[in-house]
């Protein structure tokens, strides 16, 4: 079975082509990618700071049907010869998903296919699936994509149980903040992390939030406020040497980074134990970050359980996933697959609420 993957719940037009046959043989799942293409509208929204959601939505009109083209083109393929078509049917901006849903149900009407809906951070938590080391079910999925940031105890496609989330702020959310507060582009977590690298570990002495709450929720509001208030106290001193406020960029960053990565990697540890997994996976935009990743590998070295990362250019939103968890629905035999003309999106989607029975 041949599934199209349309994705734009934000500002990613992605656009790719999955097999299920790899999978349905027990084959490595990463072989029935067929062909992708992807565009971001990261420069366009780059001047305002943030998304503006009228502009990803008519960049998404302009740009999915020439990415269905190079998808096809890059597969061999032909239209004729999908078999369903997957899209984004939330959550994310309520534009851009309609978008994604309009073109998706009129592209499987007029081929006469099926067409089904997916939840965006679902694609993200299977797409760990598609790495080279894939997970055994269950596992514990450490969603941090976007605007959430969440804990999972994933039993098997469509079988998903909430064990912690954030109460604010997002690390993802976080990340950005931080990033502009100390005047780095948008989006800023990539160059976030990478300044990161030079600083200075303890420097500053910033809070982990919710550390020791015997929970499994997050909150990073208050470290986004303490960088706040450092920032605010360096400039009150008058530094204007080029070096040493650069000294503190690194310093201050490298201890923000710290601090959320030590809260994740814990309440991850906590959820391993608590539920008895062996395998964690990491998912989302912030999963490509390579502290994240090397804190949770030294802790699955000492603690005993297994990693799992999707390939980084899987970690952002992508046609890929989407594509990926429509041919596992559609495999589990309760696809909620679609026939209605309407437009159909979820702009805010509880993810547990769309399981399989």
């Amino acid at each position: 079975m041949i599934v199209l993957g349309i994705e734009t719940s934000c500002d990613e037009t992605g656009v790719a082509l999955y097999n299920s046959a790899p999978w349905e043989n027990n084959a490595p799942a990463h072989q029935g990618i067929m062909g992708q293409a992807l565009h971001t509208q990261i420069a366009m929204h780059r001047d305002y700071g943030g998304v503006v959601p009228e502009l990803a939505s008519r960049d998404h009109i302009r740009r999915v049907l020439p990415l269905l083209d190079e998808a096809l083109l890059a597969a061999q393929l032909e239209l004729s010869d999908i078999d369903a078509v997957a899209y984004t049917q939330g959550p994310g901006l309520a534009g851009a998903l309609l978008v994604g849903s309009a073109f998706a149900k009129s592209l499987a009407q007029g081929l006469k296919l099926p067409s089904i809906g997916i939840h965006h951070l679902e694609g993200h938590l299977l797409s760990p699936l598609l790495g080279i080391s894939a997970p055994q079910f269950p596992f514990i999925a450490l969603l941090v994509s976007g605007g959430h940031t969440q804990l999972m105890l994933v039993s098997g496609v469509g079988k998903y149980q909430l064990l912690g989330e954030t109460l604010d702020d997002a690390a993802g959310e976080a990340f950005d903040k931080t990033a502009k507060l100390l005047g780095l582009d948008y989006p800023g977590g990539a160059a976030l992390s990478k300044l990161a690298e030079t600083g200075q570990l303890g420097r500053f002495d910033l809070p982990k939030p919710m550390l020791h709450s015997g929970d499994l929720d997050f909150s990073f509001s208050g470290l986004k406020t303490a960088v706040l208030n450092q920032v605010n106290k360096f400039l009150s001193t008058g530094v204007s040497d080029t070096q040493e406020i650069a000294r503190f960029h690194a310093d201050i960053a490298r201890c923000f980074v710290d601090s959320l990565v030590a809260v994740l990697v814990s309440k991850s540890e906590k959820a391993l134990k608590q539920t008895g997994c062996k395998h964690l996976v990491l998912a989302g935009g912030v999963g490509a970050n390579v502290q994240l990743r090397t804190a949770l590998n030294a802790s699955a070295k000492k603690h005993g359980f297994e990693a799992h990362y999707p390939p980084v250019d899987l970690c952002t939103d992508n046609g890929v996933m989407i594509a990926f968890a429509g041919a596992l629905r559609m495999l589990a035999d309760n696809n909620g697959s679609t026939t209605s003309g309407a437009f159909d999106v979820k702009p805010r989607w509880d993810l547990a609420s769309n399981n399989l029975i």
